[in-house]
């Protein structure tokens, strides 16, 4: 089991390599597009900011929390009103996220022991939550990342978004209003050192393998399963590369594979 206190120093850490990107980049920089469409650079910071803090509320504030639904006056654009709503001048906009992110990891490591949050659709624990927090940051840090050509070098913090797509196996069925598989999936992913990643019976007839990061990209939907490197094997490992999805809420578009030039689009 992650100790919730190791967990938000990994978090701690993927963000201050996000933040070290996007700090040293010119204003102008910050309306570069990103491959999630219409959305710029300082796009994905102001929905990382956003998202830290509703999820301050649901740890500190549950009645404030249901109020950004209930008073969302349009429920289906919530995640791009909320980027929408944070967007700021460079400045501010990364003095906010900062205060907003380090305000989260003091709430979340007061929250009680088995105590569960609200969240869209769902409840989770301080842990499930911090994860999903990790996983959103190198997500969006990808977008980041992609926008200004650059590789950013993988670490073993990915074993966190490893461990919640994997757990998100039945979601990602459920959310493209499939049944979720009655047998298990081995996982097998080979990780930044070369070390072995493993969930599910070994003995299960699905399986699948690759690199950690590539599932990474699948699972957040940053890449089409065209463009990895994962192996499924058996119906349930591959009808899983269609709809993996590790965030929560309805199903996500998803990105097109690679065109024939390299360029994706």
């Amino acid at each position: 089991m992650v100790d919730l206190s190791d967990l938000l120093a990994d978090l701690a850490d993927e963000s201050a390599d996000l933040d070290a990107l996007v700090a040293p980049l010119p204003a102008a920089d910050w309306a570069r597009p990103t491959p999630a469409a219409g959305w710029s650079i300082g796009h994905q910071i102001a929905h990382l900011a956003w998202t830290d803090h509703v999820a301050l509320l649901a740890a500190t504030d549950t009645e404030a929390f249901y109020a950004t639904v209930t008073g969302a006056p349009d429920v289906t654009r919530l995640v791009d009103a909320g980027a929408d709503g944070f967007l700021a001048p460079p400045v501010d906009l990364l003095a906010r996220w900062r205060a907003g992110r380090a305000a989260l990891a003091d709430a979340l490591a007061a929250v009680p022991a088995g105590e569960k949050l609200p969240w869209y659709g769902t409840r989770m624990s301080a842990t499930s939550m911090a994860t999903a927090r990790m996983m959103e940051t190198w997500a969006h840090g990808e977008d980041v990342a992609d926008a200004v050509g650059v590789v950013r070098p993988d670490s073993d913090r990915l074993r966190h978004v490893a461990h919640l797509g994997v757990r998100t196996l039945g979601h990602g069925f459920a959310a493209h209003g499939r049944p979720a598989p009655a047998a298990p999936v081995r996982v097998e992913l080979v990780g930044p050192g070369g070390d072995m990643w493993t969930w599910g019976p070994a003995d299960a007839a699905d399986r699948l393998s690759g690199l950690a990061r590539d599932f990474c990209l699948l699972v957040t939907q940053r890449r089409h399963r065209a463009d990895l490197a994962l192996v499924a094997t058996g119906p349930i490992a591959d009808e899983w590369l269609d709809v993996a999805q590790a965030f929560a809420g309805p199903p996500g578009a998803g990105r097109a594979p690679a065109s024939e030039n390299g360029v994706r689009a």
